[in-house]
């Protein structure tokens, strides 16, 4: 301990801290280790506790930030250089991009042993299930299992089998539902643009239809890929779509397969092409395979500069066939969603609203498939326009290198997480198509896209023609609980927060940099987070490279706009706006405001340890707005039937909005019976929740409703039945 030299002062001596400061501090620090080896707190488990959604940000995001949690620092999830994953949103390579943090997940504890402890089947599984109708579970004591083990959409795939086929299998889950007592959404998935191969085919006992005889494919051995109308044999493949050939090139990759092919299958192959005519496409297999089945044709991407190269084929979005069948079923069945197949651009989603609207399904929801390059290039437009998305990852893993497509995922998930907008993710479980139980990288996906933040999953081959479609529907709801129960919601919370908060600051930014004037830019940045959410975002041609109108990842919060503003009348006069884009500003207040007590009973929820939220909705808004914070209980969702105007006459709509919201995560419907004493609803919900044991005595539950046109959040506690009110005594009582 050496003296410090003349030239400097010496240390000051310290000060004793009072009594009563050291004790503060000592609390504190416990409180802190407390924290960090992990607290019973459900909700508030990060070592930075989640701000209020009003709080400004305590610091800006900087280039280098990290996340701390209870496992230590962790570096931010950021592109690679050729920044793909962020270009699809609407980022261009080299072009700055915001830093976006990763949420992760939370152990209570570090013990093996605990996390080995057998899982609760029974309690509540927020992430939804849905399943693709079949010959395999086209038996009504089969689908009463698939509803009982947690499935909660049933989906018919247009791309094969006959109408009344589909027909039928519907007649099976309406009876099903019935005597069940369950809700279950109907999805259907159209054909669209997929290129498939000709072949003999012969119906079934079922009425559904097989494709017949086989194509053995050694390595090496050449084929050809025709559009004469010919027979298929061992060296021939007739396409169905004329214009084949001249989308192909000398050295482009080919992918056929079996229609919804599974990892426990061998029915694809890689061709590389040789030479093109104009009948033919010959092709080297670079693999060995069985084709046998609808053999289906996927055309791989060229470009390896993050853009389309390729020829995209002129197949319409709606085959004839699709129309036909939405149409027909559309008569007999209550539709909850299309999956609109192969979507390419925002406009197909809205050329897909327009058809149903001509028709009459109104109250029909479109899910966008993104399963090219060419969605993802226009991403952040079809965001905008669909009513959720489905990340096809068959097609889409063939079109993205596999080193980018887990960065892919996470991006698009969190970028739905962010606008508040339900998203699905296929292909999880295929080897359980021949075997009763899942791989390890299987079970594996299947978490991690639940830590991500996925609302669903989709079986496709698993129920259609698997053999263990019970199992298959068990085994991902028990994978998704138990990485439910692990899940960051505080992380999740607050990174919506700091999303919303950075949208504000780049919308300012930009308003000030434009405005005439510094009391021009004072009124304008009012109103800058609907400069931002209003800016409509633009298609690309499949021709173009990564360019858009937008530079960063956070201006995927720009599709926001559905959900999230913040304005208010009085202000629109003091904008310099075209009228166009004041009109459309007025349609934000009201949502700013439920947003924002939305937001605020999932913040009650956390501090009073809630085991339930109930939300009242009409429209099912608000259930998924309070869904979109993902609170770590379940949100029991009172739909409320309302009367609608429907041309000339009035309907009274209901059913369908709570059976559409079953695929957002954590909502749990109920078709509430109409009733103006909200007080006998909300007993009958205390009740239904007690009877699921989701409520145990002297629970609290956080209530979102509207009283006389005003939204209120009310929190009650559950008496000692566990199945009513504790009512409180009055005041003349007391």
């Amino acid at each position: 301990s050496a003296q410090p030299p003349a030239a400097l002062p010496a240390a000051p001596p310290r000060r004793r801290r009072p009594a009563h400061r050291a004790l503060r501090v000592r609390t504190r620090r416990r409180r802190c280790r407390r924290v960090r080896r992990g607290s019973r707190d459900r909700f508030s488990c990060a070592p930075r506790r989640a701000r209020a959604p009003l709080d400004p940000p305590v610091r800006p995001r900087a280039s280098t930030a990290s996340m701390s949690g209870p496992t230590g620092d962790l570096p931010v999830l950021n592109s690679a250089p050729s920044g793909r994953p962020f270009a699809a949103l609407g980022g261009a390579p080299g072009e700055g991009t915001s830093l976006v943090k990763a949420k992760t997940h939370f152990f209570k504890n570090d013990s093996l042993s605990s996390i080995l402890l057998p899982s609760d089947d029974s309690s509540f599984c927020g992430t939804k299930i849905m399943a693709t109708l079949g010959p395999s579970v086209h038996d009504s004591s089969v689908l009463n299992t698939m509803l009982n083990s947690g499935m909660v959409s049933a989906r018919v795939d247009l791309t094969w089998g006959p109408l009344e086929f589909h027909r039928n299998s519907l007649k099976l889950l309406e009876e099903s539902m019935r005597s069940q007592r369950r809700l279950c959404a109907i999805a259907i998935d159209t054909m669209g643009r997929e290129l498939m191969i000709r072949g003999e085919w012969q119906i079934n006992e079922q009425g559904y239809p097989w494709v017949l005889g086989r194509n053995d494919v050694s390595v090496g051995q050449r084929i050809a890929i025709t559009t004469r109308n010919v027979s298929a044999d061992a060296n021939t493949l007739p396409i169905m779509y004329p214009g084949f050939t001249f989308m192909c090139e000398p050295g482009d990759m080919i992918y056929v397969a079996r229609y919804l092919i599974s990892g426990a299958e061998s029915s694809s192959v890689f061709f590389k092409v040789e030479s093109t005519s104009d009948t033919d496409v010959v092709c080297i297999a670079q693999n060995a395979a069985v084709l046998d089945g609808l053999l289906c044709v996927f055309h791989v991407e060229r470009s390896t500069s993050g853009t389309v190269a390729n020829v995209q084929n002129d197949l319409p979005l709606l085959a004839d066939w699709d129309k036909h069948c939405i149409t027909e079923l559309g008569k007999e069945f209550e539709i909850d969603f299309i999956n609109l197949s192969y979507t390419r651009t925002a406009a197909d989603v809205r050329e897909a609203h327009e058809f149903l609207r001509s028709i009459g399904m109104t109250h029909t929801r479109v899910m966008a498939k993104i399963e090219t390059r060419q969605a993802l290039l226009n991403f952040q437009a079809i965001l905008s326009e669909a009513d959720g998305i489905i990340i096809s990852r068959g097609n889409l893993g063939l079109d993205v290198e596999p080193e980018k497509m887990a960065l892919v995922q996470k991006t698009l998930i969190q970028a739905c997480n962010l606008v508040g907008k339900p998203v699905v993710i296929t292909r999880v479980v295929d080897t359980m198509v021949n075997t009763p139980r899942p791989t390890r990288a299987e079970a594996t996906d299947v978490a991690n896209a639940v830590l991500d933040g996925v609302d669903g999953i989709l079986l496709g081959a698993e129920t259609l023609r698997g053999k263990y479609p019970v199992e298959a529907i068990q085994t991902v709801a028990s994978i998704c609980r138990a990485a439910e129960a692990v899940f960051d919601h505080s992380s999740h919370y607050t990174s919506l927060i700091d999303a919303a908060w950075e949208a504000v600051s780049q919308a300012n930014a930009t308003i000030s940099a434009n405005a005439d004037s510094e009391e021009d830019a004072a009124e304008r940045s009012s109103l800058s987070v609907q400069m931002v959410a209003n800016a409509n975002p633009t298609d690309l041609p499949g021709n173009q490279g990564l360019r858009t109108k937008r530079n960063s990842f956070a201006s995927a919060i720009n599709a926001m706009a559905s959900f999230s503003t913040v304005a208010s009348h009085g202000n629109l006069h003091s904008m310099k706006a075209n009228e166009a884009e004041v009109q459309s500003l007025k349609r934000t207040p009201y949502l700013s405001k439920l947003e924002s007590i939305c937001s605020s009973a999932v913040r009650a929820a956390d501090k009073v340890r809630a085991s339930l939220i109930v939300v009242y909705t009409h429209t099912g808004q608000t259930a998924e707005l309070v869904a979109k914070y993902r609170p770590p209980v379940p949100i029991l969702t009172l739909v409320v039937p309302h009367l609608v105007a429907d041309g000339l006459k009035w309907r009274l709509e209901g059913r369908s909005i709570a059976r559409q919201c079953l695929i957002t995560r954590g909502l749990m419907p109920f078709l509430a019976a109409p009733s103006p004493n909200g007080e006998a609803l909300l007993e009958d919900a205390i009740r239904s929740a007690g009877n699921m044991g989701l409520l145990r005595p002297h629970d609290h539950v956080v209530v979102l409703l509207r009283v006389h046109g005003d939204f209120c959040v009310k929190i009650v506690a559950v008496g000692d039945s566990g199945k009513s009110i504790l009512r409180m005594p009055s005041a003349h009582e007391l």
